[in-house]
């Protein structure tokens, strides 16, 4: 049915123009943020936790985690997207330039390029098309992971300090080492302070995700750009004018309906979390029968 766009009208018309292989991948794109928010929400907590737990502790060692909570959150968002994606790409392949071409007598920094060995290159010239498209949100993954890292960093950092220092000295006197109060009292207790603003985070990740489309990666926003500019028979079986306006439409609904529904989870996991806590959500459920 879809052989002659030009036979088409009306329906048959954009039931064809929707399901072309351009359309797919934008339905795949869909895919692409979702499986980005279900690596980097648990990689960036994990960052995160890291990233609090050496803050608490002693100097000099609480500087490496305060430091990188500072200055993750003292640099805008952007700016260290752009930068980490570099870095770390020039990072890895400087890594395996060392590994792989040790007999190298170039310099690498060749003015305002950077030059290493054909070996070491990531992902190599002769990989798939899909090993690129692999590496790429690998490594954007990883950026986010290291950003969004450093604000739950401080979250958890703050979660950690309002839990109430008299549980913690009860502890000490029933005879608790410092890992048995850090694994049975704080870090059980501290979701609870620590949900609120994880929350947050997790809402500005979702908003975040458009940034994929900086990072090369051809997210949603990429192909809504793409498939909704003005197309002309030259360049297309299914000419329109500019449809931009409706893409983007389409993805204001999707992120809409995403974080109605995290919103729902969110709230049903602080309930659960606060249930029998001494915090003032646990008061409010204690007082209503909960």
């Amino acid at each position: 049915m879809c052989t002659d766009p030009e036979t088409l009208s009306g329906l048959s018309w954009l039931f064809c123009y929707l399901t072309t292989g351009k359309h797919l991948a934008f339905y795949g794109a869909f895919g692409t943020v979702l499986l980005l928010l279900a690596i980097t929400a648990p990689l960036a907590l994990a960052f995160g936790f890291a990233g609090a737990t050496v803050a608490r502790g002693p100097a000099p060692l609480s500087w490496l985690g305060k430091g990188y909570i500072a200055i993750v959150r003292g640099v805008p968002d952007i700016a260290f997207f752009l930068f980490f994606v570099i870095a770390l790409d020039q990072m890895f392949e400087y890594v395996r330039h060392r590994a792989k071409c040790p007999d190298w007598d170039q310099p690498i920094y060749q003015g305002n390029d950077f030059v290493v060995c054909a070996a070491a290159k990531l992902p190599l010239s002769t990989s798939p098309q899909w090993v690129h498209e692999a590496y790429g949100f690998g490594v954007a993954v990883l950026t986010f992971a290291i950003v969004f890292g450093a604000f739950a960093a401080n979250v958890l950092y703050g979660a950690m300090r309002a839990v109430p220092r008299a549980q913690i000295e009860t502890a000490e006197a029933y005879g608790l080492t410092g890992a048995q109060i850090f694994r049975r009292i704080l870090v059980p207790q501290m979701w609870v302070y620590a949900l609120p603003g994880l929350s947050n985070l997790w809402m500005v990740l979702i908003k975040a995700t458009p940034l994929l489309f900086l990072l090369g990666v051809e997210d949603i926003v990429y192909w809504a750009r793409e498939l909704g500019g003005t197309k002309t028979p030259q360049f297309t079986k299914y000419p329109h004018p500019d449809w931009r306006m409706w893409y983007f439409l389409a993805l204001l609904v999707f992120y809409l309906i995403f974080t109605r529904i995290s919103e729902i989870v969110l709230e049903r996991l602080m309930l659960r979390l606060t249930h029998g806590q001494a915090t003032m959500g646990g008061e409010r459920q204690r007082r209503a029968g909960g």
